[in-house]
Protein backbone atom coordinates (compact mmCIF):
# COMPACT_ATOMS: atom_id res chain seq x y z
CA UNK A 1 0.00 0.00 0.00
CA UNK A 2 2.75 2.03 0.97
CA UNK A 3 4.49 1.37 -2.43
CA UNK A 4 1.17 2.21 -4.60
CA UNK A 5 0.41 5.47 -2.52
CA UNK A 6 4.35 6.93 -3.31
CA UNK A 7 3.49 5.89 -7.10
CA UNK A 8 0.58 8.39 -7.12
CA UNK A 9 2.44 11.10 -5.77
CA UNK A 10 5.01 10.54 -7.97
CA UNK A 11 3.22 10.70 -10.66
CA UNK A 12 1.66 13.66 -9.73
CA UNK A 13 4.73 15.75 -9.39
CA UNK A 14 5.87 14.37 -12.48
CA UNK A 15 3.00 15.82 -14.64
CA UNK A 16 2.99 18.89 -12.33
CA UNK A 17 6.58 19.51 -13.76
CA UNK A 18 5.60 18.18 -17.44
CA UNK A 19 2.82 20.71 -17.62
CA UNK A 20 4.91 23.69 -16.36
CA UNK A 21 7.81 22.81 -18.58
CA UNK A 22 5.63 22.83 -21.80
CA UNK A 23 3.50 25.70 -20.48
CA UNK A 24 0.77 24.10 -20.96
CA UNK A 25 -1.99 24.15 -18.35
CA UNK A 26 -3.89 21.70 -16.76
CA UNK A 27 -7.33 23.39 -18.30
CA UNK A 28 -5.58 22.64 -21.99
CA UNK A 29 -4.07 18.71 -20.89
CA UNK A 30 -7.78 18.54 -18.97
CA UNK A 31 -9.09 19.00 -23.05
CA UNK A 32 -6.70 17.00 -24.55
CA UNK A 33 -8.09 14.13 -22.80
CA UNK A 34 -11.60 14.84 -23.05
CA UNK A 35 -12.28 15.31 -19.78
CA UNK A 36 -13.69 18.40 -17.42
CA UNK A 37 -11.67 21.08 -17.36
CA UNK A 38 -10.54 20.44 -13.52
CA UNK A 39 -9.75 16.89 -13.94
CA UNK A 40 -6.14 17.36 -14.43
CA UNK A 41 -6.05 20.25 -11.72
CA UNK A 42 -7.88 17.86 -9.27
CA UNK A 43 -5.50 15.09 -9.72
CA UNK A 44 -2.22 17.18 -9.23
CA UNK A 45 -3.71 19.46 -6.50
CA UNK A 46 -5.80 16.83 -4.25
CA UNK A 47 -4.89 13.42 -5.60
CA UNK A 48 -8.16 12.67 -7.41
CA UNK A 49 -8.74 10.42 -8.37
CA UNK A 50 -6.14 8.59 -6.83
CA UNK A 51 -4.27 7.13 -10.58
CA UNK A 52 -4.97 8.06 -13.96
CA UNK A 53 -6.64 5.78 -16.06
CA UNK A 54 -4.92 3.55 -18.22
CA UNK A 55 -6.17 5.56 -21.54
CA UNK A 56 -5.20 8.72 -20.10
CA UNK A 57 -1.87 7.69 -19.03
CA UNK A 58 -1.11 6.17 -22.19
CA UNK A 59 -2.37 9.54 -24.31
CA UNK A 60 -0.19 11.86 -21.70
CA UNK A 61 2.97 9.74 -22.00
CA UNK A 62 2.82 9.96 -26.19
CA UNK A 63 2.27 13.86 -25.82
CA UNK A 64 4.88 14.55 -23.14
CA UNK A 65 7.32 11.82 -24.78
CA UNK A 66 7.88 9.78 -21.57
CA UNK A 67 7.11 6.57 -20.54
CA UNK A 68 4.36 5.45 -18.80
CA UNK A 69 6.11 4.38 -15.75
CA UNK A 70 6.91 8.39 -14.99
CA UNK A 71 3.10 8.71 -14.80
CA UNK A 72 1.88 5.73 -12.29
CA UNK A 73 1.88 2.43 -14.92
CA UNK A 74 2.87 -0.68 -12.98
CA UNK A 75 6.27 -2.12 -14.02
CA UNK A 76 5.91 -5.16 -16.20
CA UNK A 77 7.83 -8.14 -15.30
CA UNK A 78 10.55 -9.38 -17.61
CA UNK A 79 8.56 -12.41 -18.99
CA UNK A 80 5.62 -10.16 -19.77
CA UNK A 81 5.35 -9.16 -23.96
CA UNK A 82 5.68 -5.25 -24.41
CA UNK A 83 1.81 -4.23 -24.81
CA UNK A 84 2.80 -2.14 -27.70
CA UNK A 85 4.41 -5.49 -29.16
CA UNK A 86 0.63 -7.08 -28.60
CA UNK A 87 -1.05 -3.95 -30.00
CA UNK A 88 0.86 -5.09 -33.35
CA UNK A 89 3.25 -2.35 -33.57
CA UNK A 90 7.01 -2.42 -32.86
CA UNK A 91 8.61 -1.30 -30.37
CA UNK A 92 11.69 -0.53 -32.72
CA UNK A 93 9.65 2.01 -34.69
CA UNK A 94 9.86 4.67 -31.68
CA UNK A 95 13.61 5.40 -31.77
CA UNK A 96 15.16 6.09 -28.72
CA UNK A 97 14.76 10.14 -28.34
CA UNK A 98 11.85 10.92 -30.73
CA UNK A 99 8.24 12.03 -29.31
CA UNK A 100 5.09 11.65 -30.50
CA UNK A 101 2.90 14.65 -29.98
CA UNK A 102 -0.97 14.13 -29.54
CA UNK A 103 -2.84 16.63 -31.51
CA UNK A 104 -6.49 16.86 -29.63
CA UNK A 105 -9.43 15.70 -32.29
CA UNK A 106 -12.04 18.02 -31.20
CA UNK A 107 -15.99 17.47 -31.77
CA UNK A 108 -16.29 20.40 -34.10
CA UNK A 109 -17.11 20.58 -37.87
CA UNK A 110 -16.41 23.50 -40.03
CA UNK A 111 -18.66 23.82 -42.58
CA UNK A 112 -17.72 23.43 -46.14
CA UNK A 113 -21.02 24.12 -47.13
CA UNK A 114 -24.13 25.39 -45.45
CA UNK A 115 -24.06 24.10 -41.89
CA UNK A 116 -24.05 25.85 -38.37
CA UNK A 117 -21.67 26.44 -36.14
CA UNK A 118 -21.04 24.16 -33.07
CA UNK A 119 -19.53 25.76 -30.11
CA UNK A 120 -18.10 24.08 -26.99
CA UNK A 121 -17.28 20.44 -27.83
CA UNK A 122 -14.95 18.50 -26.05
CA UNK A 123 -12.18 16.60 -27.58
CA UNK A 124 -13.34 13.20 -28.69
CA UNK A 125 -9.51 11.41 -29.07
CA UNK A 126 -6.11 12.64 -30.47
CA UNK A 127 -4.24 11.80 -33.56
CA UNK A 128 -0.25 11.32 -32.63
CA UNK A 129 1.93 12.62 -35.05
CA UNK A 130 6.29 12.33 -34.83
CA UNK A 131 7.41 15.85 -33.00
CA UNK A 132 9.99 16.34 -35.99
CA UNK A 133 7.03 16.06 -38.84
CA UNK A 134 5.00 18.80 -36.87
CA UNK A 135 7.93 21.13 -36.66
CA UNK A 136 8.50 20.72 -40.30
CA UNK A 137 4.66 21.84 -40.67
CA UNK A 138 5.64 24.95 -38.90
CA UNK A 139 2.92 24.44 -36.42
CA UNK A 140 3.06 24.75 -32.38
CA UNK A 141 2.26 21.37 -31.32
CA UNK A 142 0.67 23.62 -28.49
CA UNK A 143 -1.74 25.36 -30.46
CA UNK A 144 -2.89 22.50 -33.10
CA UNK A 145 -6.29 20.90 -33.41
CA UNK A 146 -7.62 18.59 -35.60
CA UNK A 147 -11.31 18.93 -36.70
CA UNK A 148 -13.71 17.29 -39.51
CA UNK A 149 -14.90 19.26 -42.88
CA UNK A 150 -18.74 19.45 -43.41
CA UNK A 151 -19.80 19.68 -46.25
CA UNK A 152 -18.91 20.15 -49.88
CA UNK A 153 -17.94 23.65 -50.73
CA UNK A 154 -14.05 22.86 -50.64
CA UNK A 155 -14.15 19.88 -53.23
CA UNK A 156 -12.02 18.73 -55.14
CA UNK A 157 -9.14 19.76 -52.26
CA UNK A 158 -11.21 18.57 -49.60
CA UNK A 159 -14.26 16.35 -48.72
CA UNK A 160 -16.93 16.06 -46.63
CA UNK A 161 -15.71 14.34 -43.67
CA UNK A 162 -11.95 14.91 -44.08
CA UNK A 163 -9.52 15.15 -40.78
CA UNK A 164 -7.96 18.85 -41.02
CA UNK A 165 -5.60 20.07 -38.63
CA UNK A 166 -5.60 23.52 -37.74
CA UNK A 167 -2.39 25.75 -36.56
CA UNK A 168 -4.56 28.32 -34.32
CA UNK A 169 -1.67 30.72 -34.07
CA UNK A 170 -1.54 30.99 -37.28
CA UNK A 171 -4.52 33.54 -38.22
CA UNK A 172 -4.99 36.75 -38.48
CA UNK A 173 -2.14 38.68 -37.77
CA UNK A 174 -0.09 36.32 -40.50
CA UNK A 175 -2.80 36.42 -43.13
CA UNK A 176 -1.44 35.17 -46.55
CA UNK A 177 -3.28 33.19 -49.70
CA UNK A 178 -4.05 30.00 -48.02
CA UNK A 179 -6.70 27.73 -46.59
CA UNK A 180 -8.17 28.67 -43.35
CA UNK A 181 -10.99 27.71 -40.32
CA UNK A 182 -12.59 31.25 -39.89
CA UNK A 183 -15.99 32.34 -38.87
CA UNK A 184 -18.60 34.65 -40.53
CA UNK A 185 -21.84 35.43 -39.91
CA UNK A 186 -22.16 33.04 -36.75
CA UNK A 187 -20.81 30.03 -39.22
CA UNK A 188 -17.81 27.84 -38.45
CA UNK A 189 -16.51 27.40 -42.18
CA UNK A 190 -13.03 26.52 -43.99
CA UNK A 191 -12.45 28.76 -46.96
CA UNK A 192 -10.10 29.59 -49.28
CA UNK A 193 -8.40 33.25 -48.73
CA UNK A 194 -6.98 34.89 -51.11
CA UNK A 195 -4.99 38.97 -50.26
CA UNK A 196 -6.93 41.65 -52.56
CA UNK A 197 -3.79 44.09 -53.61
CA UNK A 198 -3.07 46.48 -51.23
CA UNK A 199 -6.76 47.38 -50.08
CA UNK A 200 -6.51 45.73 -46.94
CA UNK A 201 -9.63 43.49 -47.89
CA UNK A 202 -9.70 39.89 -49.09
CA UNK A 203 -11.92 37.03 -50.30
CA UNK A 204 -13.19 34.30 -49.08
CA UNK A 205 -13.64 31.55 -52.03
CA UNK A 206 -14.93 28.19 -52.57
CA UNK A 207 -13.03 25.75 -54.58
CA UNK A 208 -16.50 24.06 -55.93
CA UNK A 209 -17.77 26.06 -58.66
CA UNK A 210 -21.81 25.74 -57.38
CA UNK A 211 -21.31 26.99 -54.12
CA UNK A 212 -20.36 30.80 -53.32
CA UNK A 213 -17.60 33.44 -52.85
CA UNK A 214 -17.35 36.46 -50.92
CA UNK A 215 -15.48 39.16 -52.99
CA UNK A 216 -13.71 42.48 -50.74
CA UNK A 217 -14.78 41.60 -47.34
CA UNK A 218 -13.94 43.87 -44.46
CA UNK A 219 -11.73 41.43 -42.27
CA UNK A 220 -13.48 43.16 -39.55
CA UNK A 221 -16.63 41.34 -39.83
CA UNK A 222 -14.39 37.96 -40.64
CA UNK A 223 -12.83 36.01 -37.03
CA UNK A 224 -9.68 34.13 -37.97
CA UNK A 225 -9.39 30.87 -36.15
CA UNK A 226 -6.27 29.17 -37.50
CA UNK A 227 -4.72 28.07 -41.03
CA UNK A 228 -5.39 24.45 -42.18
CA UNK A 229 -1.75 22.93 -42.64
CA UNK A 230 -2.09 18.89 -43.35
CA UNK A 231 -5.47 16.89 -43.93
CA UNK A 232 -6.19 13.48 -44.04
CA UNK A 233 -8.86 11.24 -45.37
CA UNK A 234 -10.18 7.69 -45.82
CA UNK A 235 -10.11 6.00 -48.62
CA UNK A 236 -12.25 3.78 -50.63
Amino acid sequence: MYCAIMESIDARATLERLIQERGDTYGAISKLLGRNPAYVQQFVKRGTPRKLDEADRRLLARYFGVDEQALGAPEMPDWQPDRRAQRGSSPSRVRSGERLVAVPRLALGASAGGGSLQEDEPAVGAFAFDARWLRALGGRPEMLSIIQVDGESMQPTLNHGDDIMVDRSDGAVRLRDGIYVLRMDGVLMVKRVALAPGRGHFSVRSDNPLYPTWENVDPALVSIVGRVIWSGRRLG
